[in-house]
């Protein structure tokens, strides 16, 4: 009789490691282990250009690198998340097929701008453009992948595709950087041939094994990929506008304080995103068979952010000084809002995810507009006379414009 604590405590710790080791297999996790690994990767790869590169040819590096990402975006169609959710349960193999066919007209629509491009426009060589659109091609079929892998149930397959590729582009800077080359069409080499060694590797890989039969819903991704297109560029928009129209407005040094803290915020909605990401397939299938909850599912992402935004500002404010140092004093000030920012904008993914399961993807667009709107209108109007101040109070706004927006659309729409 007295070991009999001893054996329930004992059953108790394995049964809590059984479930800790369950939540660590669970595809979200993998996914958000993926996006801190390219997050870490760009910081690395930002400090080796530096070093390396005049300002000039920074900003070169830069400058080209937003063009492949918005390619990338133009070329998805916005098919990126409603693939997830028309093809649950897909095999790979399926799923490389059907996305190929996805991709085959507005890669080849792409490759005919590019070439175009190149033919009549002065500037960049035509070499560079070769190398943007390879780029874009090669991101395009690596985010294609990452969808497939969702649907299939393969992520762990991703995951270990970023990690090749994160240590081959590491690899490729380092030496880059020890060469002291200063070209920047060579260090967007290095990000095509690290992108493209995994990329086609898994692509090859998922051809061989069997396709087993799949119903084609090419036609219904299509559909909602439009009507989810202009969220995407929404989207990218409503993150980045802030970035562009601070040194604008203020100053580049107003930039580099207000990104000291907004690129550190940003972590607090990437596991939430990288939930909605992977439960997109579950929750179709869930409102098809007439099951599906939003309520629980926004109140828990509301529970996430009410424990874990006040712990996250309170460390930034702690930090901010002993990490980055007194000249980044000022931008203690903006925590506050850029954390209630960053919070909004994850339940906003969750509210969003829950709407492309039911199929409302023009709402979703609609959502993601609004907030760009109304971030935009803050920007120009709080910029002026607050600085950093009226940049992160103007996130604030336009995150809590899309939420709201969401949190009504979703009121709307059928269960």
């Amino acid at each position: 009789m007295a070991e009999r604590p001893s054996v329930a405590v004992g059953t108790a710790a394995r049964g809590r490691a059984r479930w800790v080791w369950g939540q660590l297999r669970e595809p979200y996790i993998k996914l958000f282990a993926s996006q801190l690994l390219v997050g870490g990767v760009a910081m690395v790869a930002n400090v080796l250009m530096v070093r390396a590169l005049t300002p000039s040819h920074r900003g070169e590096v830069a400058l080209l690198l937003q063009v492949v990402y918005l390619s990338t975006q133009v070329l998805l169609l916005g098919t990126e998340r409603s693939f997830v959710a028309a093809y649950h349960d897909t095999t790979p193999a399926a799923g490389v097929r059907a996305y190929a066919r996805l991709l085959a007209v507005p890669g080849g629509i792409g490759l005919a701008a590019a070439i175009g491009f190149a033919v009549m426009a002065p500037y960049p060589s035509a070499a560079v453009v070769a190398l943007i659109a390879a780029y874009a091609l090669v991101e395009t079929c690596g985010l294609a992948i990452r969808s497939i892998a969702i649907a299939a149930g393969r992520v762990t397959d991703f995951l270990v595709l970023r990690v090749v590729e994160a240590v081959l582009l590491l690899s490729l800077l380092v030496a880059l950087s020890v060469a002291g080359t200063a070209r920047p069409e060579v260090w967007i080499l290095a990000y095509l041939v690290a992108g493209i060694v995994p990329t086609g590797a898994y692509l090859v890989l998922w051809l061989r094994g069997t396709a087993g039969p799949q119903q084609d819903h090419n036609r219904l991704v299509r559909r909602e990929g439009i009507a989810l297109f202009p969220a995407s560029l929404s989207n990218m928009a409503m993150l980045r506008v802030d970035r562009l129209a601070l040194p604008v407005i203020a100053s580049t040094s107003a930039l580099g304080l207000y990104a000291s803290v907004s690129t550190m915020t940003e972590l607090l909605a990437w596991p939430v995103r990288a939930y909605a990401d992977a439960r997109l397939g579950r929750w179709r299938v869930a409102h098809q068979e007439g099951t599906l909850r939003s309520r629980p599912l926004v109140l828990a992402a509301s529970l996430y952010c009410v424990v874990v935004a006040p712990i996250a500002a309170v460390g930034l404010l702690l930090l901010i000084v002993p990490v980055f140092g007194e000249a980044y004093a000022p931008a203690r000030g903006i925590v506050v809002p850029l954390v209630a920012a960053a919070a909004l904008y994850a339940v906003s993914r969750v509210s969003l995810g829950l709407l492309i399961a039911k199929g409302r993807g023009g709402l979703v667009s609609a959502a993601e507009i609004a907030g760009f709107g109304v971030s935009f209108v803050g920007y120009l109007l709080l910029i002026p006379p607050f600085g950093i101040a009226g940049a992160a109070y103007g996130s604030l706004i336009g995150y809590g414009a899309c939420l709201l927006f969401a949190l009504g659309a979703n009121r709307m729409a059928p269960s």
